[in-house]
């Protein structure tokens, strides 16, 4: 079979729906999550080695801006994988899969992240 349609490869010239950005970014923010975790393991294995160790990862935490900010985007992307992922629980009951409702739920998940967001941030500094 020959097929004669034009192929378009470049994904940037899509328009994609604010539902759709959403649900890429959920999988996203799980993988940040995942690839986190070697860092919050790290430091819980290290502070339970001694009391010297634990020491020197709360001076780690509360001190080193690296990890100050790395903390807050883990902390930031549990947020939002979080909201993201009610969103799409609530929407595997059926409620909220109309296009209007979805695109308002995505709007409601991006300024629950922001909010938990600035939390975390203020939390965190």
């Amino acid at each position: 079979m020959s097929d004669k349609r034009p192929v378009n490869l470049d994904l940037g010239t899509f328009n994609h729906p604010l539902v759709s950005v959403i649900s890429i970014c959920h999988r996203i923010s799980g993988v940040v999550l995942f690839v986190g975790l070697v860092f919050l393991f790290n430091i819980f294995d290290s502070s339970l080695s001694s009391a010297s160790e634990f020491a020197s990862a709360q001076a780690l935490l509360q001190d080193n801006f690296f990890a100050k900010f790395v903390t807050w985007g883990l902390l930031s992307s549990l947020g939002f994988h979080f909201s993201a992922g009610m969103k799409h629980l609530v929407m595997d009951f059926g409620h909220g899969e109309e296009i209007d409702s979805a695109n308002r739920a995505a709007k409601f998940v991006i300024a629950l992240t922001a909010l938990l967001s600035v939390l975390a941030g203020v939390w965190v500094w």
